[in-house]
């Protein structure tokens, strides 16, 4: 069983974080979105300025594997999942598990309520297993191309 080792995300770690978001939503993401949206998708990573507004703003969490990044998780104001990556080789052993463990624990410890997130039609089933509830189905339009995600929530104040 591989272990992990988790660690706190800095600006340092944008490009790598970037090549993972890129490479895991245009093998990850293909089977539940068409070519063009995972193109304009993937082209969020030239937003340079929220790229950095999320290291330097929101809790971001690394999971790594021999040094190695392999997934990460954002949590914006402690109470929104803003992103949720695992490398395409670290799927389903439970790398995202165990970084979503961790956020929530670290958003309980700030007295949060309830975690919100919008999540791909890729993601939902994970978010599903881990207790979150669908709030509704929405089309987002990224430039003119639209896609259905999913308003999440759980309550964590148990």
């Amino acid at each position: 069983m591989k272990t992990y080792t988790f660690r706190a995300g800095t600006l340092d770690d944008r490009d790598e974080l970037q090549q993972l978001f890129v490479g895991t939503i245009k093998t990850v993401c293909i089977k539940d979105y068409n070519s063009e949206q995972i193109e304009m998708w993937s082209s969020s990573i030239h937003n340079e300025q929220r790229w950095a507004d999320i290291l330097i703003h929101q809790f971001v969490l690394i999971a790594l594997h021999d040094s190695k990044i392999v997934g990460f998780c954002t949590l914006d104001k402690w109470t929104y999942i803003d992103l949720l990556f695992v490398h395409k080789d670290y799927q389903r052993i439970k790398v995202a598990q165990q970084l979503y463990h961790i956020i929530e624990d670290a958003a309980k410890r700030q007295h949060i309520k309830s975690i919100t997130a919008d999540v791909s039609k890729t993601a939902k089933s994970f978010f599903e297993k881990m207790g979150f509830s669908t709030v509704q189905k929405q089309v987002v339009r990224l430039k003119e191309i639209k896609f259905i995600n999913y308003k999440m929530i759980k309550n964590i104040n148990a």
